[in-house]
């Protein structure tokens, strides 16, 4: 079994994409995505709240763009390319710079999943119809399991149009089978009205028909206390009932179970969330961190996709409530951000919450790159340069010339700077013009560094 190649409590300080990719693959159960919309708008911590100094943009250009991952996508994943053209064309170039982004992270993000393993992307109705597509060709149509409607505003005009009250939030899952624990959502006011009578204790109750008239399958016949019917229980399931006070027995003779209002654990959660009050300026756990999340929420996800001990991963932690939630809910968690803030609020908001059990140390702060073990040792440099040869047929794997044995030099395809490891499915043979050209950046940027020479 293939274990992490870092510690729980882990946050880590830079691009989430460099350090997924020195991550062991499988080693995540569950993940909680919560990027940057693509909203057009700008996000900024008030002055004086904790999260103050936190601030980012949620507007893509092809200016923020590293280039070199289109390179990647439309060599290794040509449908994934198609869509991203596709987006381009119908919506914009910063629709489709912002799905370029998220595209080569998600890929890692897959690499990093359990076969049994969820992730949840929280999105909004910017983007989120272009990630629902972006999902289905990363992790397969059959593993979208729903898109979740989560009520974050209370009702508001919009100019010309519904109020924009909801995000989406996308589940989908690495394989057939995955973790599930069945959450619930409170009963509404019209079911709740149902509990009319009280017992002497004052446990509220309602009763349910315990006859089988109808019931496909049919019943069980018997007479019970002077009333004989179809039953939808045995009769000595009958007789437990009466002894542990299930039993309502009506004027006219009839028989009827009790349902206590305390024994009920709510409704199933449906895919619409309207019980999950956003922060606002009065809650004790607003740190004023720009689009922080309700711990109610994450507790919700990490409850439902995960057991206690498994591993949680937030790759945009921001303000860190998917690592407070796994932490109280018993799991092991990492997180990553590009601001340093994030490690700042995660030691504050796990102080304030757990106590005394918190102390120094309790989180680990990188801002390093993890080097994966997950993979079989590397051969020595000239074993890997015959393997290499062989299998690019004496051709350059930049500008596809061919060259003799001598003139090859071994390169790195992912820097090992940017999470890279040694194994052979991460090197490559250049010639000295290619290997100069890339320099200690990804394959992608020679691709997109060459194309753009030869129109030159």
């Amino acid at each position: 079994m293939i274990v992490p190649n870092f510690a729980s409590r882990t946050l880590w300080t830079g691009d989430n994409l460099d350090i997924m990719r020195g991550m062991n693959s499988e080693t995540v159960d569950l993940i909680y995505a919560d990027p940057p919309f693509n909203s057009n708008r700008d996000y900024a911590a008030p002055v004086g709240s904790q999260a103050a100094g936190a601030a980012f943009k949620d507007t893509w250009t092809l200016d923020d763009l590293d280039v070199a991952w289109m390179g990647l996508i439309a060599d290794e994943q040509p449908a994934i390319a198609y869509l991203l053209d596709t987006a381009g064309r119908t919506h914009s170039k910063g629709m489709q710079s912002y799905l370029t982004m998220m595209a080569v992270r998600l890929l890692e993000m897959k690499r990093l999943l359990k076969p049994t393993g969820s992730i949840y992307l929280h999105c909004d109705s910017f983007a989120s119809a272009y990630l629902k597509t972006l999902m289905d060709a990363i992790f397969g149509r059959r593993q979208f399991q729903n898109s979740i409607t989560w009520k974050r505003t209370t009702a508001h005009s919009d100019a010309s149009r519904y109020g924009r009250v909801d995000d989406q939030i996308l589940f989908y899952t690495a394989g057939e089978s995955w973790t599930w624990n069945q959450p619930y959502q409170p009963y509404d006011a019209r079911y709740l009205a149902r509990f009319k009578r009280s017992d002497a204790d004052g446990r509220k109750w309602s009763d349910d028909n315990l006859t089988a008239k109808g019931l496909s399958g049919g019943g069980y016949e018997y007479e019970y206390r002077g009333c004989r019917s179809l039953w939808r229980v045995p009769l000595e399931t009958m007789r437990q009932l009466d002894d542990d006070g299930y039993l309502h027995f009506t004027r006219n003779g009839g028989i009827r179970r009790k349902r206590y209002l305390d024994e009920l654990d709510g409704r199933p959660a449906q895919s619409v969330w309207d019980d999950i009050s956003p922060i606002n300026s009065q809650a004790k756990e607003r740190v004023g961190y720009p689009t922080q999340k309700p711990l109610a929420l994450l507790d919700r996800i990490i409850e439902a996709s995960s057991d206690p001990g498994d591993l949680v991963l937030d790759p945009f932690c921001g303000c860190a409530t998917a690592c407070v939630s796994a932490e109280l809910l018993d799991r092991d968690w990492v997180g990553i951000d590009i601001s340093p803030k994030a490690a700042e609020l995660v030691n504050v908001r796990l102080q304030q919450t757990i106590g005394d059990l918190f102390h120094h140390g309790f989180v680990t702060t990188r801002d390093d790159i993890p080097r994966r073990d997950d993979i079989e040792a590397p051969r020595n440099y000239r074993q890997n340069k015959h393997v290499l040869f062989g299998e690019q047929e004496g051709r350059c794997a930049g500008c596809a010339s061919p060259f003799e044995f001598r003139h090859f030099e071994v390169d790195h395809v992912i820097p090992q700077a940017r999470g890279g490891s040694d194994h052979i499915d991460n090197l490559q043979l250049l010639c000295g013009h290619c290997n100069r050209v890339k320099g200690d950046r990804p394959q992608e940027y020679l691709v997109a560094r060459l194309k753009r020479l030869a129109l030159t």
